[in-house]
């Protein structure tokens, strides 16, 4: 509105200035209500941009070429990297009896030409190569005698003398080589092209595709009960860290869960992700320990002690310090690591913290979140009655709001040094099965989705207990599986 324009109006008398006024005030209401919903909608996509690995759940492979630089919440350790001043080294070392020798004689002087082959050398200079030799498929035949009774004249046939339970063909694999295929197909993950290329370029073996998944089925049979022993296990354990992520079987989405332990690992896919899933799989409805998750609300249908993993909440707490400037956060963060050094510390000596560290550390917590709710008071109500239900709160009420209400689980690890301060285990025997959608994709068949759960937990329990993941396998197509103690502890 030009000056000219304004005077004109202000002539035309009050009722006109009024008339003006009015209608410029709506279009200013209208126009800050406009800028409120885009500051929202703008904050909303800044704060999508800014979420990375390190701030949120996303998972690293995610970053692409923003990956954020490195700030690690783990202090600064006092050694240098790589091995230290003293540690035992694993180089080479000769052998006593090599099983080749390739001798180099001294036929003659290498100053004057004198003939030495007829001389005793006084001493020999010793180089040790290390090598694998080519590898041969090596075939056993097994024989059983049929023979004639000379007394009553029967032919006695091969079933009055039993093979071994595992020679059921006239021709089959053995044992090792069955292994050696489901290690690389389920545990290296390889596609079955390259498993084939594999077994062709070193064992110089043209295994079918077939024939690689009968291996993998069998397998999978052979571990039912082993499995199923691991899943009693895991059920009587004091702690146990769930998890679950999106899966692909046929080109539908289901849900990978995994429960996990110290020793212990046990898969299972279920199409449902939620506590439908979690009563079918069938460890928690019936579960007495404590149930390390990441606040997936359906964990808490079960009446079981809860933990919740606090490297989830040091990523929340992260992206509201750095991207909402919540001072409070930063505090929270600084807490919960000073408790997990102390809980660090006093581990190596005594089973708890001292009651007045338990009473400081509480009572920081508390004042923490005090000052986080004076930032963050309870949204006010509008009183537009055509909305219904709460007001909606920020993420920051929302965390706050979860870290006051579940301060037990949150610190668990505080009243419990068997409680882990964070969820990583369950997350770490996740992560493979992450790696095995990005070379595949899916799961060709629901079976082969079960198979794969099946032989991963074995496999991984194996690993757990620092047993040969090869000879665990051929142990179990020998009909002897591995099969861990339960822990009494």
């Amino acid at each position: 509105m030009t000056p000219e324009e304004a005077l004109s109006i202000y002539q035309a008398g009050p009722d006109v200035v009024v008339k003006v006024v009015c209608e410029l005030s709506s279009q200013v209401e209208m126009l800050q209500k406009q800028v409120a919903e885009l500051q929202k909608e703008v904050q909303k996509l800044k704060d999508q941009l800014a979420k990375n690995s390190r701030n949120s759940s996303k998972p690293p492979s995610s970053d692409g070429f923003k990956k954020p630089s490195p700030k690690s919440l783990r202090p600064r350790g006092k050694h240098k990297p790589g091995g230290q001043k003293g540690h035992p080294g694993s180089t080479l070392k000769m052998v006593d009896n090599p099983n080749h020798n390739v001798l180099y004689p001294v036929n003659k002087c290498q100053r004057c030409g004198h003939r030495l082959a007829d001389e005793i050398p006084i001493d020999v200079e010793r180089r040790q190569v290390f090598d694998i030799p080519p590898i041969q498929m090596e075939v056993t035949e097994h024989r059983a005698e049929i023979k004639y009774c000379s007394h009553c004249g029967y032919l006695n046939p091969v079933g009055g003398t039993t093979f071994p339970k595992q020679v059921k063909a006239p021709v089959q694999y053995g044992p090792r080589l069955k292994a050696i295929a489901v290690y690389l197909r389920q545990y290296q993950l390889l596609p079955y092209n390259r498993t084939r290329e594999l077994f062709r370029d070193l064992f110089s073996i043209d295994l079918s595709e077939g024939t690689l998944t009968n291996i993998t089925d069998t397998c999978s049979e052979l571990l039912k009960q082993p499995i199923d022993q691991i899943l009693k296990q895991i059920e009587q354990s004091s702690v146990v860290n769930f998890d679950e992520t999106g899966s692909s079987v046929y080109g539908k989405r289901q849900w990978l869960h995994a429960a996990s332990t110290p020793n212990l690992t046990y898969y299972e896919i279920h199409p449902k992700r939620g506590s439908h899933a979690m009563d079918q799989i069938g460890i928690l409805p019936n579960f007495n320990g404590r149930a390390i998750h990441d606040f997936w609300k359906p964990y808490f249908k079960y009446d079981c002690n809860h933990g919740l993993c606090n490297a989830h909440h040091l990523r929340e707490l992260i992206f509201l310090n750095e991207q909402h400037g919540q001072l409070w956060a930063k505090d929270m963060i600084d807490c919960l690591i000073d408790i997990k050094k102390a809980v660090d510390k006093t581990k190596t000596s005594t089973d708890t913290l001292f009651k007045e560290q338990i009473h400081k550390f509480e009572e920081r917590y508390q004042n923490i979140l005090n000052k986080g709710y004076n930032e963050n008071p309870m949204p006010k109500k509008k009183s537009n009655k055509k909305k219904r239900g709460r007001p909606k709160k920020s993420k920051a009420r929302n965390l706050l709001e979860r870290l006051d209400e579940h301060r037990k689980e949150v610190l668990a690890f505080m009243y419990d040094f068997k409680v882990p301060f964070d969820n990583n285990l369950a997350e770490r025997d996740l992560r493979m099965a992450k790696v095995q959608q990005k070379i595949s994709g899916t799961f060709r068949s629901q079976d082969g989705a079960n198979a794969f759960c099946r032989i991963r937990s074995y496999i991984s329990t194996t690993r757990k207990n620092a047993v040969n993941a090869i000879e665990a396998i051929v142990n179990a197509f020998a009909g002897t599986p591995y099969v861990p103690k339960p822990d009494t502890s």
